[in-house]
């Protein structure tokens, strides 16, 4: 017994030793890093197999691959700002408020993301008629259709999909889809094989084409952009599949928020696709600067909504989308509604929340009121209660599944987009929002989270009182778990 007990406590001495060496090599914050310690000494061999796919960082050829991207991308959109007929146009002197130029200059120097205005903008928060509306535009495409999503079902929506994109490569469009591979199962090279055989293009975003051999599985391309000839573009929550029109009998009812965009911002949504696209494929089918994919001259069905489109991901130190949000928290002086699925923030943003509700600014969160991850639901849970003590109301939404990321400024600044108001979207996936400055963009938004309050539930101290003890320990083991969640 003696010597079992030794060999036990050398493993145990190991185990940690170890744990805390393979921690300490790659920078992190501290959440983060005692996250991971916690995982690896109390699940000794498992806690290391988890860490090789998901904790270890971006290689620096990956990041050096990206952001070579992001300079050539860059490089077009300012080719068309030199233009001197849009001039204007594409970089507005003159802003809505102090607040949106405040905005307009953090993303200029944290992004590049140039001020776009002349947008028209539609929101859609049903699947059936969002997708209608992609579809149908996909049937009017005369040159190129381009597809960015994080999950597309091999399903009947995804089938739906796929057989549009066959029949306009058929027809000679070019057509290009990147996907990322853990989140699209089932939509594998063999099945998009039927549109590569008819001229189309399907690839992997570049973080997943080496899954087996790369172990990085916690970085996924979370962008969800479509940019149709270079004049139609879709930003926003909905993915690919049947889930999303309420053909789940898990989620029931979908609630998500996605925009249609015709005007200048669809030039830096095809800047954002093809910066991802060249990223992830071989350099023969490689995209550059032309006409026929920045029709300048052409853009048409023009608005009066000013935005910047802003990306962010792994292969960047800053977290340019959280920094928006942060800002959009500090600036807000009369109200502040915001919609995620998931509630896991780091300090910076409760801080942030806190400040805003206790200084009197009415701050609102909606998250939904049922799991798809079971510890993020819960770490939600945590953080929302945690958020209510300071005065932030939490509504809880009821009808289905709530999948928007939303956020509304005093009437005026508004964001959407595909990142959550989670420390994943901030520090591990690739991202892009629309920061829209047009009041009456934010009215439809604000109208949108009224009707939805309807179907919610206010969280309450009663509420809380009532939980069960083993509710609050897996809440609360469930936050130690919020930096790598």
């Amino acid at each position: 017994m003696v010597l079992i007990t030794e060999i036990i406590s050398f493993i145990i001495f190991i185990n940690a030793l170890l744990a805390v060496i393979t921690i300490l090599r790659q920078p992190r914050d501290i959440a983060a890093t005692w996250a991971w310690l916690l995982v690896l000494i109390l699940i000794p061999i498992g806690g290391f197999i988890l860490y090789m796919f998901t904790g270890r960082g971006l290689s620096q050829k990956k990041i050096f691959q990206s952001q070579s991207q992001i300079d050539d991308g860059l490089s077009a959109l300012v080719d068309i700002q030199r233009k001197e007929n849009y001039k204007n146009d594409l970089l507005p002197k003159k802003m809505l408020s102090s607040e949106a130029s405040e905005m307009v200059n953090l993303f200029l120097n944290i992004n590049n993301a140039p001020v776009l205005k002349n947008n028209h903008v539609k929101i859609y928060t049903d699947g059936q008629t969002k997708f209608d509306a992609l579809f149908a535009d996909i049937k009017q495409a005369q040159k190129s259709i381009h597809i960015e999503y994080y999950t597309i079902y091999n399903d009947r929506l995804g089938n739906e999909l796929q057989q549009l994109l066959i029949q306009k490569a058929q027809e000679g469009v070019s057509v290009n889809v990147v996907y990322d591979a853990w989140g699209s199962q089932g939509a594998t090279q063999k099945w998009w094989r039927a549109l590569e055989d008819v001229g189309g293009h399907a690839r992997t975003f570049f973080s997943s084409k080496h899954t087996i051999t790369d172990f990085r599985l916690n970085f996924r391309d979370h962008r969800k952009i479509v940019v149709i000839d270079g004049k139609i573009g879709y930003i926003g929550g909905f993915n690919v599949g049947d889930q999303y029109l309420g053909r789940s009998p898990k989620f029931g009812h979908w609630r998500d928020t996605h925009l249609r965009i015709t005007g200048n911002a669809v030039l830096a949504l095809q800047v954002r696709f093809m910066m991802d696209w060249n990223a992830s494929v071989e350099p023969a089918i490689k995209l550059t600067y032309s006409e026929e994919l920045f029709p300048v001259d052409q853009v048409q069905n023009r608005g009066s909504a000013a935005m910047q489109i802003v990306s962010s991901g792994p292969d960047k130190l800053d977290e340019q989308i959280k920094l928006g949000y942060l800002k959009m928290i500090s600036t807000a002086k009369k109200r502040l509604w915001i919609q995620t699925p998931y509630l896991v923030p780091d300090d910076s943003i409760i801080d942030a929340l806190t400040t805003a509700a206790m200084s009197g600014v009415d701050v609102r969160i909606m998250t939904p009121n049922m799991p798809d991850h079971p510890f993020i639901f819960r770490a939600t849970e945590y953080y929302s209660q945690l958020l209510h003590a300071a005065g932030v109301k939490i509504y809880r939404y009821e009808d289905g599944f709530l999948h928007a990321k939303t956020v509304v400024m005093d009437g005026h600044i508004s964001t959407v987009g595909s990142a959550n108001m989670d420390i994943r979207s901030f520090k591990l996936n690739f991202e892009a929002n629309t920061f829209i400055y047009d009041p009456e963009v934010a009215a439809q938004l604000e109208k949108i989270y009224r009707t939805d309050m309807e179907k919610a539930s206010l969280l309450t101290d009663e509420a809380i009182a009532q939980q069960s003890a083993w509710l609050k320990f897996k809440q609360k083991f469930s936050r130690l778990l919020s930096p790598i969640l």
